[in-house]
């Protein structure tokens, strides 16, 4: 039995030592290959290291110059618009004045008129009063404006309303009773008061 397992042991070394030199020189091969190789790293390393910080840094300058530069863009722009946008809150302001309809009857009413002329000549300057101030939704933000446009719709429903149910021949007595009367059930604030207090607000925010 112990001839018989030394003869595969002798086949086999026989075998393996003709490839001892093939071997033999192929580690050598291998283990210059990852001498090169590890060579090849110390150098790429710490090139790859300087390349990422120097992009880092690099990358770091741009962004503050972009910040930079976009809050100077920022500065000149507010310069420019500023006085526009405070001069369109003023005539905002003023609109919510000269549209309340007790203002509007004092420049527009006059004695012996009609509730047919008066209520005509309520709408016609109420309305003007908004049309001359449409360009100034270019300098507040629209959610001011869209509470500008209810205000003017709410104000002309109210002077049509007060007329309904009335003479419109007869003299505006009546009607003016009618229309002092729905502002006091309106309670405050009213339409126009609401688009004060907004406008109030959006321009503390400039400051």
């Amino acid at each position: 039995m112990v001839v018989g397992i030394q003869i595969p042991n002798r086949r086999l070394s026989a075998a393996i030592v003709p490839l001892l030199p093939i071997l033999t020189k192929t580690l050598h091969l291998f283990t210059g290959h990852m001498e090169i190789f590890f060579e090849i790293l110390k150098y790429t390393i710490p090139a790859l290291i300087v390349f990422a910080t120097a992009y880092f840094l690099l990358q770091q300058q741009i962004d503050e110059q972009q910040k930079r530069l976009s809050g100077a863009m920022r500065r000149d722009s507010l310069k420019l618009t500023l006085p526009l946008r405070l001069q369109a809150y003023e005539r905002l302001m003023l609109l919510c004045d000269r549209a309340s309809i007790p203002n509007t009857l004092l420049r527009v009413r006059t004695p012996g008129m009609s509730i047919a002329n008066l209520r005509g000549v309520l709408m016609i300057a109420i309305t003007q009063e908004f049309d001359h101030n449409t360009s100034q939704q270019l300098y507040v933000s629209d959610t001011l404006w869209q509470i500008l446009r209810v205000a003017k719709d709410d104000t002309l429903s109210l002077v049509s309303k007060a007329a309904e149910g009335l003479d419109p021949n007869a003299e505006d007595d009546v009607y003016i009773d009618r229309l002092l009367a729905a502002l006091e059930e309106q309670g405050e604030p009213g339409p126009l008061q609401r688009v004060a207090i907004a406008v109030r607000t959006e321009a503390g925010r400039l400051f």
